[in-house]
């Protein structure tokens, strides 16, 4: 069941860090929750994982995992440092949330939407003077990949850009994402771009989905904000088109031109969380079924193999 999963995987990575010495016996309880959901267990290995009977991945590179025991079932160039694009909104609602209850509320200004105007970004269509709370400003963020969002967000728990990058780029480390450098709140080309692995983004999904929050969230299809005094009228509709097929619950898509279209899923299947990263595709709909072969794929290992 998810919620037995989610419990096994906070304990067996909160088990893992131990064991690294990356939490000690005398850690204060908030520094243990916060290390509980780090997924040290994704596998570590280097070379390349390309098992004769698994699905044929065309993007540039991939990888897959068990979120619990880290084992790997596919890599391909998994350590290659290349964009990730719209997947960087992942560590943005993850750091929102490390500070940020779903009930808080946030104003979107103008220069909210103008950031969001700027360059051919995908939008949730906020409007100013809006106050919404974060957790549908979460789904604004994550659903239509509303760049608006992204900058409501950062500017608001920063506070300023800036700072909400530097507190991105920690939780990558406390997260021991190596190969990623965050530059921006919403992964578009600005500043660069920034820059991460397959690997590195499949311990960041395997965090995103262990918090009950955000797995609501990458799980919803559709979400609708009824207009009130506070705000106007919204409805999302989410770009993961992999939502529907057997115990999917997200992650998150992404398209630049530099990053090509690109795709963290996840899905628990006959009890066993599995998380995926697929970067650099060059046809959108193909990473969708690429995901869901290869999700079918592992489902049908026999354990160990």
């Amino acid at each position: 069941m998810p919620t037995q999963i989610s419990d096994r995987i906070t304990r067996a990575l909160l088990g893992a860090a131990l064991a690294a010495g990356a939490v000690t016996a005398g850690a204060a309880p908030a520094a243990a929750a916060a290390t509980a959901h780090t997924p040290a267990a994704v596998s570590s290995q280097a070379h390349a994982l390309n098992p004769a009977d698994a699905p044929a991945v065309l993007g540039r590179a991939a990888y897959l995992a068990d979120a619990e025991t880290g084992r790997a079932y596919y890599g391909k160039r998994a350590d290659e440092r290349m964009p990730v694009a719209s997947l960087t909104k992942m560590m943005t609602a993850y750091v929102v949330l490390k500070e940020a209850k779903p009930a808080d509320t946030v104003e979107v200004t103008a220069a909210d939407v103008r950031h969001g105007a700027r360059g051919g970004a995908a939008v949730a269509g906020l409007r100013a003077g809006d106050r919404l709370t974060v957790e549908d400003m979460l789904h604004a963020l994550l659903l239509p990949s509303g760049a608006d969002a992204a900058h409501v967000l950062a500017r608001t728990y920063g506070p300023g850009v800036d700072a909400f990058v530097a507190k991105m780029n920690a939780a990558a480390r406390e997260l021991g994402m190596a190969d990623t450098r965050y530059v921006n709140a919403d992964g578009m080309p600005t500043n660069g771009g920034g820059y991460s692995t397959a690997r590195d983004q499949v311990r960041l999904a395997t965090a995103v989905v262990a918090n009950d929050t955000l797995r609501k969230i990458t799980s919803t299809r559709y979400h609708s904000v009824p207009r009130t005094a506070e705000h106007r009228a919204y409805s999302w509709r989410n770009t993961n088109r992999l939502l529907g097929d057997p115990g999917v619950i997200g992650v998150k898509t992404g398209f630049t031109r530099a990053a090509g279209y690109t795709l963290a899923f996840a899905a628990d299947r006959d009890g066993t969380r599995i998380v995926g990263v697929i970067l650099g595709e060059s046809d959108s709909a193909r990473r969708f079924r690429t995901a869901g072969a290869l999700l079918d794929w592992a489902a049908s290992r026999p354990a160990g193999r």
